[in-house]
């Protein structure tokens, strides 16, 4: 330490180096026959995710339990996948969907400028119907592969998170697509933040605090056919990157 460093300067010095070197990071190499993924939300029926070659939003279908493993991806997570041989597009009720052969690997995270460019492009755009039908669910028949499966939405309103006494599931609610929706969660953060606080309705503050993020973007899907039918859910919550 020089004479005019205090031990403050220096603290300060080092704490600029280490995040410069966080950010001149860069992640391995992509494997041959792989694409790259961002993923926005991790389920046992499907990983949803942006495409970062072509900028696409995807629903990466992941044999889990076939392979004995847990559904762990989070979100920002960065994935190398391989498609599979017979990819199985023909799901007109998710035309986004893409089977990956084996695991994906998680090469590192993506945060900060880049991460909010590519999700700024992907906000679905203000329109009557959040994705295409009105409700909460449609018919499987009804489907065509026309229209997408999957929304990031900016909220105008909310979200709220409140759990419905009758059956003890969770629920959210938000302003979007010219219209007040009320939709069932997914989310297992979500809904563990909600179980934690002990209260059956987060918003505003309190849902931020127990999410330990300020909510940003709301992860809106077409589930698959339960009972002949689709339904719009809330697969994740998730924060500006």
């Amino acid at each position: 330490m020089s004479r005019t460093d205090t031990p403050a300067h220096a603290g300060a010095r080092k704490a600029k180096h280490a995040s410069s070197r966080r950010r001149g990071r860069r992640m391995s190499a992509r494997a041959p026959g792989t694409r790259r993924c961002l993923v926005l939300a991790c389920g046992v029926d499907d990983t949803t995710g942006v495409d970062l070659d072509s900028g696409a939003l995807v629903r990466l279908r992941i044999g889990w339990t076939e392979a004995g493993a847990e559904a762990d991806l989070s979100p920002f997570d960065v994935i190398d996948a391989a498609w599979a041989e017979d990819p199985e597009r023909d799901d007109l009720a998710q035309p986004e969907a893409v089977t990956v052969a084996g695991l994906p690997e998680r090469v590192g995270t993506l945060r900060g400028r880049r991460a909010r460019r590519i999700l700024r492009h992907l906000v679905a755009p203000d329109e009557p119907e959040l994705l295409g039908f009105p409700g909460t669910s449609a018919p499987y028949w009804e489907f065509r592969g026309m229209r997408p499966s999957v929304a990031l939405v900016v909220p105008r309103r909310g979200p709220v998170l409140f759990r419905r006494r009758e059956d003890g599931t969770v629920w959210a609610r938000f302003s979007a697509a010219r219209s007040d929706n009320w939709l069932p969660v997914e989310d297992r953060r979500a809904m563990a933040s909600l179980w934690a606080s002990r209260r059956d309705r987060l918003s505003g503050k309190d849902l931020a605090t127990a999410l330990s993020f300020r909510p940003h973007y709301v992860l809106v899907a077409v589930s698959r056919p339960r009972d002949g039918h689709c339904y719009k859910t809330v697969v994740s919550i998730l924060p500006r990157p």
